[in-house]
């Protein structure tokens, strides 16, 4: 009798990414894709980036690669949105094959806070709502383009938006559309709608329902769903206040009016969550607005969306336990309920790690990028360089500029680091507690001075 192969549910998605990934990096390497020719790095890292839906380039997608190639951009970035396990899962759905209760389980916790679903009609709404926004945002975007766009890029830039991609056939992404209020709202309710995850946006459109049927009991969205939309809302505004402020003082201010400005600081506090468009040249905001930019990156978007960053939630639970830490009190409370302390401790690793990983990178960056350049000649290198490594890392896409100009080493490791991003630390957790072994023992305790 043979033995069975056994692959861990954990392992699935890294393993179909990995495929995704190597798949769509040997149809860009084909002369099909690009007359021009383009190597096996950028090749890789092009594919990377669509797959973990990132939207770093090293190349103008536009121009650089023929309908063939933006056709296999386009399709790497729906596959990478979705996620790669609900298109199998929905593979295995439609042909009546029986899904293990392991693999629904699996499927579950990477979309849905709870892994107690039906499968079958949670992924049929996933495609249908896909394809419904999608092609209204297409029809929106074509409309409200006032001929920018063609029905193709109209089509490619609607499903980049709301796949959070952040890939534009157009050289300077949205720069040239700064002032279109109606765009601007477009492309922002995309990604906010990718970005809010699966899961909430099912529960807004229950909600929708019962307000439309005018029910005297008004339907109450799960505290889950609330806390993903008030984080949301709250670092949208507070990123857009921070952001206006910063930019209000500086030389490019002055060639715009105040409408222009609150536009587009709000339009840059969208994409930070974690879209990558812009309206503006990014390598020329301040610094200070670079790093609020690096804050909303790294936090991202909402679980089992198409965002990335360590997600709001994580966010919320560290903050709302340091805040019982201040105050004294044993839990840490968000709105009518106390975070679970498992949850709390996951949640405050996670935050270390992700934190870690990105100063690590950074400082490998540095190294590559300029390790042999004394600091006096390298001014702002670093500040560039972590810049980057947030952005790969929350499958952002904004850059100040450095991606082209990034050596093989540099790209090889932004390509990994966009790889981590987009299957999250999360599961490098749940990997180290596969090895983790019950103690019956506990060691003896003793103070510790702090501070």
């Amino acid at each position: 009798m043979r033995p069975t192969l056994r692959i861990p549910p954990l392992a699935l998605p890294i393993i179909f990414f990995a495929l995704t990934i190597a798949c769509g990096a040997a149809l860009l390497h084909s002369r099909y894709s690009s007359p021009a020719g383009i190597s096996w790095t950028d090749a890789l890292f092009t594919a990377a980036s669509a797959t973990c839906v990132t939207g770093l380039v090293v190349v103008d997608t536009g121009s650089f690669f023929t309908r063939f190639g933006q056709t296999v951009i386009l399709v790497l970035i729906q596959a990478g949105g979705l996620g790669i396990m609900t298109f199998t899962s929905l593979a295995f759905y439609l042909r009546r094959s029986r899904v293990s209760l392991v693999d629904r389980v699996a499927v579950g916790q990477s979309l849905l806070h709870d892994p107690s679903f039906d499968l079958g009609r949670f992924l049929k709404r996933i495609f249908i709502w896909t394809i419904l926004i999608e092609a209204a945002g297409a029809f929106l975007v074509f409309v409200c383009g006032r001929g920018a766009f063609s029905p193709y890029s109209a089509v490619f830039h609607s499903i980049s938006a709301f796949c959070n991609a952040g890939f534009s056939l157009n050289p300077d992404s949205l720069v040239s559309q700064a002032a279109n209020l109606k765009l601007n709202l477009v492309f922002m309710t995309l990604i906010v709608l990718g970005g809010l995850g699966f899961s909430v946006v099912v529960e807004i459109e229950g909600a929708s329902k019962a307000l439309a049927r005018r029910k005297r009991k008004r339907q109450r969205l799960s505290w889950y769903s609330a806390t993903v939309i008030s984080t949301s809302l709250f670092l949208i505004l507070a990123g857009w206040a921070a952001i206006f402020a910063a930019e209000s003082f500086s030389p490019a201010a002055a060639a715009s009016s105040l409408p222009e400005r609150l536009l587009t600081s709000l339009f840059q506090s969208v994409t930070c969550r974690t879209a990558g468009f812009n309206t503006v040249d990014i390598g020329g905001m301040t610094n200070v607005s670079l790093i609020v930019m690096m804050t909303l990156m790294f936090i991202g978007g909402a679980p089992g969306s198409c965002a990335g960053g360590v997600k709001v939630t994580t966010f919320r639970a560290v903050t709302a336990f340091i805040a019982s830490k201040i105050k004294g009190r044993e839990q840490a409370t968000i709105g009518r309920f106390a975070v679970e302390p498992e949850t709390l401790n996951r949640a405050i690793v996670l935050m270390v790690l992700a934190f870690i990983l990105v100063m690590g990178a950074t400082m490998l960056l540095n190294i590559t990028e300029g390790g042999d350049i004394p600091h006096a000649q390298a001014r702002g290198l670093f500040l560039e360089t972590m810049f980057e490594a947030v952005s790969a890392f929350g499958t952002v896409g904004l850059s100040t500029g450095l991606t082209p100009k990034l050596s093989a080493a540099g790209r090889l490791m932004i390509t990994l680091l966009m790889f981590i991003g987009r299957l999250g630390p999360l599961f490098l957790l749940a990997a180290l507690q596969e090895l983790h072994r019950e103690q019956f023992y506990r060691w003896p305790e003793d103070r510790l001075l702090i501070g």
